[in-house]
């Protein structure tokens, strides 16, 4: 998998729209979770690709600058096509390294994470620092990493 990291003024329109169709596939139709999935924090996210030989979208991860030297992953998402290949665990290792490369002050990495994922999480040292609560009718919790 070949990862890239672009600003969204530096996105192509292909790419956006390869971005938007996944994440709405993903978050809307598959999840069954009708929102408002575009929405403005993408004008000023970094938007982390994974994509394959073929040019097609494998992975995403949207990458934000937070207060108080704080970075935050969003919008994590694998193609249901290419789950199972080890393309998630792959994605987040890379996101971590880019976050320490694009905001190198960072201290604290947050996430907020569908709780069915939170082994997953877990994985790669993040902690639950909220209870259990519904966004969109999907159980998430809070997580942190601390760098």
């Amino acid at each position: 998998m070949d990862l890239k990291v672009l600003a969204f003024d530096d996105l192509t329109p292909r790419q956006l729209q390869a971005i938007y169709k996944l994440r709405v596939a993903i978050f809307v139709v598959e999840q069954n979770c009708p929102y408002q999935e575009v929405d403005d924090v993408d004008l000023t996210a970094q938007h982390f690709m994974g994509l394959a030989p073929d040019g097609h979208l494998m992975a995403y991860a949207r990458l934000m600058v937070e207060p108080n030297q704080q970075a935050r992953i969003g919008r994590v998402i694998v193609n249901q096509a290419d789950r199972g290949d080890g393309h998630g665990q792959q994605l987040i290792n890379a996101a971590l390294t880019q976050i320490k490369a694009l905001w190198p002050q960072t201290t604290q990495v947050n996430i907020q994470a569908q709780h069915y994922l939170d082994r997953f999480y877990r994985s790669f040292g993040f902690k639950p620092v909220s209870p259990i609560y519904l966004e969109d009718g999907i159980p998430h919790q809070d997580m942190v990493l601390h760098l």
